[in-house]
């Protein structure tokens, strides 16, 4: 079994190879954050493109960046498997992220850096279950220190690619983030000792420990109407990196003292929020479910929408009162009940996902998971338009009633998802474990 002779080390109590899916998602993110931090400033600064039509470019690329995973998944559970499927995802969209060097390869540079990424962004989430097994009581947590290495990467991306980007040119801030790319290949390519041993391919699986149709049936439907409410969710979401990066520059008074804060930093609040909020909220579950009164990952998620919708509704109040410049303490505000509502929602999602894959489908039980973000960006571009069509304040309060429907379905869903839990499979037929 691959990895089984690596020395037993650990990693903060976690097996090491989380440390290497860590890592290596977290320059992922930062090569993604910080070329998607410059590209509408890019767009409507240098390449002079309207600002519906810049928004309309940013949503169908960032949609397009998650719908290409349903088709990358089905290649890596079927053919490439998941090792080979990060490195070749991993290599493509480094090319596309040095491709945004030259203005006139910008849509074949978006293009590269998606299909990439189609590979490379189930294949590696989709090890981490793997890891541990099942009755292993670290294995909740996993997810949430994936998810601050997922934001480690978003918070360095706006500091650095941003301030490159802003202050010495476009395409200084799109080479870093090239170069964070080249960084994750190298250490995953390096740490693949580390590294669970591929799935059985669905062909392999013996009948016998298939799941019945029913109980399929049943989860894939619970798994897909999580999703369609993700997508929903994500309309309001995905706003953070378009329409509030455009507030941050025309209706912001970014002024401290005689410092004026670049407009690219306030999206290092976010990542910076989730590394410092993740560890009160696992205390806070961890008592709680010692207690018998931890919520269920619906209702959890129910109540992240609602928390970003109030982010929303305060933000809506806060533009109508400022009379056109708002203080910039109101956007770190905004930010903090943002980032708290992202954390009841995106990381307990993406473990329901994992923990419902059926066997021999992880990886594209885990694109599943991300195509919600494929409608959700769409939507949000969609959405986008409406800025230069009504009131900023007005956009905000139809943000927050898009996010508080998301929070109303959820929790309508929450018995079906709970029934879907109770009948998940108990073993793996892939276990791993070097720790």
């Amino acid at each position: 079994m691959a990895g089984s002779h690596a020395p037993r080390v650990r990693w903060f109590n976690q097996p090491p190879g989380l440390a290497i899916l860590f890592l290596t998602q977290m320059w992922e993110i930062f090569s993604y954050y910080g070329m998607r931090t410059l590209l509408v400033y890019y767009m409507t600064k240098q390449l002079l493109f309207g600002q519906q039509h810049a928004s309309m470019v940013y949503g169908i690329y960032v949609a397009t960046f998650y719908f290409t995973p349903i088709i990358g998944g089905a290649i890596s559970d079927r053919w490439l498997g998941r090792k080979r499927a990060v490195i070749i995802g991993a290599a493509i969209m480094s090319v596309g992220h040095f491709l945004m060097a030259s203005e006139s390869l910008l849509y074949f540079a978006l293009a590269a850096i998606a299909l990439g990424n189609g590979l490379f962004l189930p294949s590696l989430p989709s090890q981490i279950d793997d890891l541990y097994a099942k009755d292993d009581p670290r294995r909740g947590s996993a997810y949430n220190f994936y998810y601050v290495g997922i934001n480690v990467g978003g918070l360095l991306a706006p500091l650095v690619c941003g301030t490159l980007g802003e202050l010495y040119g476009w395409h200084w801030g799109f080479g870093a983030a090239g170069a964070g790319m080249l960084l994750g290949l190298l250490i995953y390519t390096l740490g693949a000792r580390w590294l669970p041993p591929e799935r059985p391919k669905p062909r392999d699986i013996a009948p016998a420990a298939r799941m019945p149709r029913d109980a399929m049936r049943r989860r894939v439907l619970a798994l897909l109407a999580i999703g369609l409410c993700v997508m929903v969710f994500r309309g309001a979401y995905e706003q953070s990196g378009n329409t509030i990066a455009l507030w941050a520059d025309v209706g912001l008074d970014r002024a401290a003292g005689s410092f004026t804060i670049p407009m690219t930093w306030f999206q290092a609040l976010n990542p910076l929020l989730v590394i410092f909020l993740t560890p009160l909220l696992v205390m806070r579950w961890t008592r709680q479910a010692s207690a018998g009164r931890e919520p269920s990952p619906a209702r959890k998620m129910a109540m992240g929408a609602f928390t970003v919708a109030a982010a929303f509704v305060m933000l809506a109040w806060v533009d109508a009162s400022a009379g056109g410049r708002a203080h910039w303490a109101w956007l770190a505000g905004f930010f903090l009940l943002f980032t708290l509502g992202e954390l009841f929602i995106l990381p307990i999602g993406l473990g329901l996902f994992a923990r419902l894959a059926p066997a021999g489908h992880a990886a594209t039980t885990i694109a599943a998971w991300y195509f919600a973000s494929f409608g959700g960006n769409l939507l949000a571009g969609a959405l986008g338009t409406l800025w230069s069509a009504m009131g900023h304040a007005s956009f905000f309060g139809v943000m927050a009633l898009v996010a508080a429907a998301a929070g109303a379905l959820l929790r309508l869903l929450d018995p079906a998802v709970v029934r879907a839990e109770a009948n998940a499979p108990t073993a793996h037929p892939s276990v791993f474990r070097n720790d």
